[in-house]
């Protein structure tokens, strides 16, 4: 059994370009897919923000279904990377707020991606890696919520900014599947998805990755 840290966006919103807050948060399926899977592993999961600050859900990723329970966030400064056997972000547009710029989260992913711990993130949680030490990701295969799937959802026009740019201009080697389906890429430890459906995938990559 070992531990497996979610870290999670703090946001409730993601401002746009014209100012206005887009409600947000977590991406349902993002997280309990994940979570099914790794716990059903025997693994378990604990959860860290910034602040410590409790994560919520996008209500538009619920379905009519209920929240699903979120452990206690602790915070994300606390965090030792010596604990852990993996670290996974979920994503949700809310990571585009304060993750895509957030310090503790980039510093902690340079740890990871320099000790080789296996490191997972899906949909827009791969912005987590933008404000990363760029000679710790330039050259380094990923996918992300692409630019087709942002105009597709209705928000591209009103984004000041697309994830799928920022990840070329870091100088990642981005590639995306198709619109909505299933697209992992693994570049060693590091192993990103493209969208909600790859967030089962996601999960076998982690779990594989951490028994290799």
């Amino acid at each position: 059994m070992s531990k497996i840290l979610f870290v999670m966006s703090a946001a409730d919103h993601w401002t746009l370009k014209d100012g206005t807050r887009h409600s947000t948060g977590f991406w349902a399926e993002e997280f309990l897919v994940p979570y099914r899977a790794l716990t059903a592993a025997g693994h378990v999961v604990e959860v860290a923000t910034p602040g410590g600050v409790a994560p919520v859900v996008d209500p538009a990723s619920l379905n009519g279904e209920e929240a699903p329970v979120v452990p206690v966030a602790g915070r994300l400064t606390d965090v030792d990377l010596g604990a852990y056997a993996a670290i996974y972000f979920p994503g949700g547009h809310a990571p585009m707020e304060d993750l895509s710029q957030d310090g503790e989260s980039a510093a902690l992913i340079g740890k990871a991606l320099t000790a080789g711990v296996p490191l997972a993130l899906v949909c827009h949680g791969v912005a987590a890696l933008l404000p990363v030490d760029p000679e710790l990701v330039a050259g380094r295969r990923v996918t992300g919520f692409s630019n087709t799937e942002e105009g597709l959802a209705g928000l591209a026009p009103k984004a000041s900014w697309l994830l799928e740019d920022r990840l070329v201009a870091l100088g990642t080697t981005f590639t995306a599947g198709e619109p909505w389906q299933p697209y992992v890429v693994v570049d060693g430890a590091l192993i990103t998805g493209q969208n909600p459906a790859s967030s089962e995938a996601v999960a076998a990559e982690l779990l594989r990755a951490m028994t290799a």
